[in-house]
């Protein structure tokens, strides 16, 4: 492979782009460019869009882990993870250890308890829209447990770890050791934050689309509007029955909705507008939405119409069973545009990331079909089945690490890798504590859905995109990893990013303009400081897949491409 400085200097100088120091673009994109054109040397994006995590709950003590002995992971009796950093790791870094916010210092009513892997499933926190607003206490942040804790959840004898105040939980690098040694190796920013409060399919949503407005209410059989909008799929109507999205209804365009339209005939959610594969669509730049379980496992014949079934499912640590394909994670099936409403399999594999019979969405399994060929996508979500996904209650740290690990460490083996930027984010906080509030950015003044730091923010003057209600943040702050050969090494991101930065960095990388029409895309902070275009790397940074820990490590400098690191060999 030639070495990056000369690759890089050939990119940019064919298109008139200055890479500044920290490898930040400082010229402004072409008005056009053509599909095989970057703006950066990244060919392929993958992000691995995660579920229901604080920046806290992950990276409260970071990089100090507890390492207390005699430590087991829940369900699997195996000895927990130790964790030592490095010692040029970052000291500057916004976590509760070093605001001085653990025992006993911190404002909540309960105080922040770390976690063991003994503990980690546990109950689903409160997540919701307005309850998360009023957890913040206008940004004193010391009302979580009166407004999203969830302390108490099954029957006696679950396994679900519980205890009051829970919501005050975090992990360290003896559970979340895979997610912490990606942060010693690549970068990561401790200043990332949801573009809205709420759950899933808002956070889902602005990933693909920085928009949560444009959301119409249908009836789950006939596929039309409804003549009054559903109060849960539709927040703030206007008179066309269109308006916001802050719960998680179900996709219009998806057969597996509703529990295969099996279950009670709850109202579906269809958006308006376009997404950034529309965007990809138009320059002809191959993309792919790729999800667990997506694949059905038969159909139902469902008042005298033939629906897919996405049954198939899997046990967590602790033998919780959850069916593996989750519709309201699949934010591509609110769109008619970019959805596969019957789960359609690409017709070969030389169409994934192209357009055919399965428009863009996949299983899982298809991503792994093209990952080592010439054919991989150059844009790439990867959704976990629900077990492995990382949310509370039904999923955990320790099943969700399997799956990350998994995937990197197939990425980083194939040919790709060396062009290739993985994003590791999250939809949303689950309510879990976070001591860091943004400046609200933009406002929202509905009093029946908004509290005080929403509703304040905008008699204040803060704008509200679009005049779209319901759509208030920048929300909670959420873990943000990028693994790549262009990442930072140990480094800590402090610029202010949010979920529809990744989308930002993908409609720059291929030139593919922005979305307007409110679009977060539009004030979404730049992902540039976390890469470094100037220097080659060829880390081979494999884990355990089971514990997280390092199996091999290797770095080359792109100085004298000899420089070898811990363990490991240049390939």
């Amino acid at each position: 492979m030639p070495k990056f400085s000369v690759r890089a200097a050939a990119a940019t100088s064919a298109l008139g782009l200055v890479v500044a120091a920290g490898g930040a673009i400082t010229a402004a994109l072409p008005a056009q460019a053509s599909p095989a054109t970057t703006t950066t040397p990244i060919k392929h994006v993958v992000v691995i869009f995660g579920e229901n995590v604080s920046f806290d709950h992950y990276f409260a003590t970071y990089p100090k882990a507890a390492n207390t002995s005699g430590e087991t992971v829940q369900g699997t009796g195996a000895p927990a993870s130790s964790f030592t950093a490095a010692h040029n790791t970052p000291k500057d870094i916004d976590t509760l250890a070093n605001a001085d916010l653990l025992a006993p210092n911190n404002p909540n009513s309960v105080q922040p308890m770390r976690l063991t892997p003994g503990q980690a499933v546990t109950c689903d926190q409160d997540h919701d829209y307005k309850p998360e607003q009023q957890a913040f206490d206008n940004g004193l942040m010391d009302k979580f447990v009166e407004f999203t804790s969830t302390d108490v959840c099954g029957k006696p004898g679950d396994p679900r770890y519980q205890t009051k105040g829970l919501t005050m939980g975090y992990y360290d690098g003896n559970t979340v050791t895979g997610l912490w040694n990606y942060a010693q190796h690549f970068a990561m920013s401790d200043n990332s934050f949801g573009d809205e409060f709420g759950p899933s399919t808002p956070g889902a949503l602005n990933l693909v689309a920085g928009q949560t407005h444009g959301v119409i209410s249908v009836d789950p059989f006939t596929g039309q509007q409804t003549a009054t909008p559903d109060d849960f799929t539709v927040k703030s109507p206007n008179a066309q029955g269109v308006g916001t999205v802050t719960e998680d209804p179900d996709p219009a365009f998806d057969d597996c909705s509703n529990n295969s339209h099996n279950g009670k005939p709850y109202k579906l959610a269809a958006m308006q507008g376009k997404n950034v594969g529309d965007l990809l669509n138009e320059k002809n730049v191959s993309w792919g939405w790729f999800e667990g379980g997506f694949t059905p496992n038969g159909t139902k014949k469902i008042n005298g119409v033939d629906y897919a079934q996405c049954t198939t499912a899997h046990k967590n640590i602790v033998g919780g069973s959850r069916t593996d394909y989750n519709p309201h994670h699949q934010p591509f099936q609110y769109y008619k545009s970019t959805s596969n409403p019957h789960h359609l399999p690409p017709a070969s594999e030389a169409e994934i990331g192209h357009t055919g019979q399965a428009n863009h969405q996949y299983d899982l399994t298809d991503f792994t079909k093209v990952l080592d060929t010439d054919n991989m996508p150059a844009v790439s979500f990867l959704k976990a089945p629900n077990y492995q996904d990382g949310h509370a209650s039904y999923s955990d740290p320790i099943d969700e690490q399997t799956f990350v690990v998994n995937e990197i460490n197939a990425i980083q083996k194939s040919k790709n890798w060396d062009s290739t930027a993985i994003v590791l984010a999250y939809d949303d906080s689950d309510g879990w504590y976070d001591h860091v509030a943004h400046k609200i950015l933009n406002a929202s003044n509905d009093p029946k859905e908004d509290a005080s730091i929403c509703l304040n923010a905008a008699t204040a003057g803060t704008p509200i995109l679009g005049g779209y209600q319901d759509r208030c943040g920048p929300g909670p702050r959420l873990p943000l990893l990028v693994v790549s050969p262009f990442a930072k090494r140990n480094f800590v991101d402090h610029t202010f990013t949010q979920q529809s930065s990744i989308l930002r960095f993908i409609e720059d990388n291929w030139g593919v303009g922005r979305l307007g029409d409110g679009s977060f895309d539009a004030l979404a902070g730049s992902l540039g400081n976390m890469f470094d275009f100037t220097h080659v790397r060829h880390d081979g940074l494999i884990l355990d897949p089971a514990n997280g820990s390092v199996v091999q490590a290797a770095y080359c400098s792109g100085n004298d491409g000899q420089h070898l690191g811990e363990g490991g060999s240049c390939r």
